[in-house]
């Protein structure tokens, strides 16, 4: 059985079937579109499933990630606390889940600082963000255009802390989701969600068969197709005068 045909069935949503407030830890490169895509998720749980969503920066590297994230939190109409000087990730992280539970959250999102696999130190505290915040989901969040690199991503952050999905980027670029299949091979996790623009909106479900498509070539093997069709026709209504003359002259 294929990689795809194993997942031909899945459209797994996010997990929220843990006591609230859930706890979920984005986790990813940076530039791979964690920041955004965490406020797309809060949006969705938001006004889909009426969710009280709470978000949390635990960048403290990069101030302007952390106002990223409280901007796009106005912009979804999703509460983020401000960070207090001087906590580290670990302790924002702690803190914000206490936070969640006096505010009547149900879900936190926590948005790590993007690190490469190799960045051993950011590795540690990743895992230790783990151990205090005990998130249900752990979502890998990857740019769809990324190469071979994209197997050894997936599998450093599994082997770490244990993701439980993989949320692909920029699948309305031209990399046809190369990534995809490798990732979810390499990992076994599903692919739960794919990001499909940079507006709040562009966040979809995964669909196996149209990605595999689009990795195959078959939209464009099907979109060639019905345009020959139409030529076709065209070209048979462009004859049929010639013929009607023909039968009425014999």
């Amino acid at each position: 059985m294929t990689s795809w045909s194993r997942c031909s069935a899945e459209g797994v949503a996010i997990d929220l079937n843990a006591p609230a407030p859930v706890v979920i830890m984005m986790v990813g490169l940076q530039g791979s579109g964690k920041t955004t895509t965490s406020a797309k998720i809060a949006k969705r749980l938001s006004e889909r499933q009426n969710k009280k969503v709470l978000m949390a920066s635990l960048d403290t590297r990069r101030p302007a990630a952390q106002e990223q994230l409280r901007q796009l939190g106005e912009q979804v109409k999703v509460a983020t606390l401000p960070i207090i000087e001087g906590q580290s990730p670990v302790d924002i992280a702690h803190s914000r889940r206490q936070a969640a539970k006096l505010g009547g959250h149900d879900i936190v999102i926590l948005d790590t600082a993007g690190r490469t696999h190799i960045d051993e130190p950011l590795m540690v505290e990743m895992a230790d963000i783990k151990k205090v915040s005990n998130p249900h989901e752990i979502l890998l969040v990857a740019d769809s255009l990324t190469g071979q690199d994209a197997v050894n991503l997936a599998k450093s952050f599994d082997e770490r802390v244990g993701i439980t999905g993989l949320v692909l980027t920029r699948m309305d670029g031209d990399g046809r989701g190369g990534a995809a299949l490798s990732m979810r091979a390499v990992t076994g996790k599903p692919i739960k969600l794919i990001g499909t623009g940079e507006k709040m909106d562009g966040l979809e479900e995964f669909h196996p068969k149209r990605i595999a498509d689009r990795i195959l070539g078959m939209g464009d093997i099907v979109s060639l197709v019905e345009k020959a069709a139409e030529n076709i026709d065209a070209e048979q209504a462009a004859l049929w005068p010639r013929r009607c003359s023909r039968a009425s002259s014999t």
